[in-house]
Order: structure tokens, then sequence, then C-alpha cells
């Protein structure tokens, strides 16, 4: 079956992406108690995924949408023929149904999901990650399911490269749960295996890609930044519903129009970082200041948000750039004699703009090759 045609406006790296509810609905109950969990494996490779990479939506056989719903991407099903809803649903993507592009993506997110399986080495953990902060590496489930209640804390430690591999049966998030990215870490790192199938839940926020097989759900309202990947059977997104008038007459209320469900590929505003030391050479036990500028690759807008700075890889202190006046800033006194090989990595983040927030792309700056002398 021939493409239907769409926006491919997500498709370059450098694309502003604005994310309205998701961005509020994190904040509004990011502030839960999280327990503090130790590394979970050694560093994971990127995990390719091929011709899936566009994809938002996958399905072996149908992908059915009803009311409100955003796909941002493309909407793929092979070897099925069947995708519903849209419209009202909104593809800014392309559709394909059973033609070579989808048997494409196909095969590429299988091959993903079988890389998945054979990662390692991994941890188990207890089913509920709901509460928990999680670092890089491969997990597994205690007892075969993971759920979300609550927040999830997935923490890159200042590496945005940083791999997070979560398998299991089962995934279940529940109302109004959130995954929550902190330390640089990005949703197109973050892998979601469920070998029996995937429900996102009402008004939940998630982060990452889910390659499943079974079923997946994504319910009413929730906003999923990453990928619903099925290599068998049906998706099914619930879209959002306006609600009705309420009162009569002069006290009637108007109808409230709620955002819609969404699944939106994670592609966010490129950025550069260029570092400066002053003073250079320096004094041991004399202060030395590093100042990291974060620019945006295209535009205006001036990116928000925490840098790192590392001496040779180890971070050694951040600050935050809060405007195009007020780059992040490290000031030590700490440094031996000798040079010191430093970068800055600016984490990526949310900015204001207007009534919308821009979630911006990491860069790391170039290497500034601090001179310490003795006194």
């Amino acid at each position: 079956m021939a493409a239907v045609a769409g926006h491919r406006r997500f498709l370059p790296r450098g694309a502003t992406a604005v994310w309205l509810y998701a961005a509020l609905v994190a904040a509004l109950i990011a502030g839960v108690l999280v327990v503090m969990d130790g590394r979970a494996s050694a560093d994971q490779p990127p995990v390719d995924l091929g011709a899936a990479e566009h994809t938002a939506v996958l399905a072996a056989g149908t992908v059915i949408s009803a009311n409100a719903t955003l796909i941002t991407g493309d909407v793929d099903v092979s070897p099925g023929t069947t995708v519903t809803g849209f419209p009202p649903g909104v593809v800014e993507g392309e559709i394909h149904t059973g033609d070579a592009e989808a048997a494409q993506v196909m095969a590429d997110a299988t091959a993903a999901y079988d890389d998945v399986s054979d990662r390692g080495p991994s941890v188990t953990v207890p089913a509920e990650l709901g509460g928990t902060r999680r670092t890089p590496g491969v997990y597994d489930s205690a007892d075969g399911t993971f759920r979300i209640d609550g927040t999830l804390t997935i923490d890159a430690g200042g590496n945005p490269d940083a791999v997070f591999i979560f398998r299991a049966s089962t995934l279940t998030t529940a109302r109004v749960s959130n995954v929550m990215l902190v330390g640089g870490a990005q949703a197109d790192n973050i892998f979601w295996q469920a070998t029996e199938g995937a429900t996102l839940g009402t008004y939940s926020t998630f982060r990452g890609t889910v390659l499943a097989r079974g079923s997946i759900k994504v319910a009413e309202g929730a906003v999923a930044d990453g990928r619903t990947l099925l290599l068998d059977n049906t998706v099914t997104i619930e879209g959002t519903t306006e609600a009705d008038n309420v009162g009569d007459g002069a006290n009637e209320i108007n109808a409230v129009v709620p955002p819609p469900t969404r699944v939106t590929l994670p592609f966010h505003p490129a950025t550069t970082t260029e570092l400066t030391s002053s003073p250079n050479p320096s004094q041991a036990k004399f202060p030395v200041t590093f100042t990291a500028r974060v620019r945006p690759r295209s535009g205006t807008l001036v990116p928000a948000g925490r840098v790192v700075f590392k001496d040779d890889g180890v971070v050694i202190g951040s600050g935050m750039q809060t405007g195009a006046d007020t780059p992040a800033t490290f000031t030590t006194s700490a440094l031996s004699v000798g040079e010191h090989h430093i970068t800055a990595v600016y984490l990526g983040g949310l900015t204001a703009q207007a009534e919308a927030w821009v979630r911006f792309a990491p860069s790391t700056s170039n290497e500034v090759v601090q001179v310490v002398n003795a006194r």
C-alpha cells in the first residue's frame, strides 16, 4: 500500500521540539521520594534501531487510534495493513502499511529487540520502579514484570550517551506516573523490552523506546517521549475527549479540551558548548574559573540548564546556565600542578519559551588544557 504523506518536520535533529503538557506534568509530580540505587552494569553501546529510528508507532497487525491523538513520527504496520483513527488523530509523519518500507522497519525493530535480549551483564531489581533512581546499565525484573507508580528517576551521571535497558515480561505505568530524566539522560538511549506486552497508564509521562511482543496500549492522555514498537498484533492508542459543558444558561462552563494523547519521537534542538578558563596558566592553590556558554545551533532561544565540568573525563563540578548573560561557571583552587584536560558537558533540559517549553539536546565543549604551575 502506498505511503500516506504527512509532515517530516521531526526528522532533522536540530528541529525545535516544543513540550507543553509532558513538561508540566513532570514538573508537578517530580518531587516524590527517590531511593538511591547503585550502578547497574558496565557501559552499554548504543542500540541500533535502523529504519525504525524514524518510527513512532509500529505493529505487525493493526494500529488503532481513537479520539484526539498526536503521533510525531511515522506509523508503520507490517505484514498487516490496517491503521484506523487518523483522522481524527493526527500523524506528523508518514503512514506505511504492508509495503517495503514498513517491512524494513519491522525487520530492524526485530533486530533491535534481539540485541536488547542479549545485552549483559545485568542486575535484577524489584518490579516496582516508582520512587527509585536508576543509573546506566541493564535491568531485569525480580518477578518478571516492571511497574512504575509515582516517579522513576533515570540518572545518566553527566554522560548524555549513557544507555539504559529494562527487560521484563510486562511493563505497566500507573495513572499520572512519570519517568524523569536527570544527569543528561536522553529518551533516545532508554529501551524497554516487554516480552508479553506494555500498557502506558492514563495521563502518565513516559520516556524511551518500547520494544514489545503481545500488545501495546497507550491510555488516554498519556505522553510518550519515544517509540512504541510492537512485533506482534495490535497497538491501541486511546485519545482524549472533550468534556461536556457544565451548567445551564448564564452559569454554563465551556467544555474543557485536554491535550491529545501523544507518542513523539525524542528529537530535540541541537546545541554547542564553548569552554574558556581564566587565568590560564594558573597557580596551585589559587582559584581558576571555567566558563561554559551554551548556544543553539539554530534560532535565537538560548538554552538553559546544568553543565558539568570534567577533568580527563571525571566530573569535578557543575554550574547552571540561566540565560545568554549568565553562562555556567565553576571555580576551583583544588587542581594539582600540571596539565589538566578540561571539558564541559551541557546536559540538555527544558527552556521556557512564551507559554511553552523547548527541550534542548546535550553537547560537549572544546577541550581546554589548563596549566597549573607551582607557586
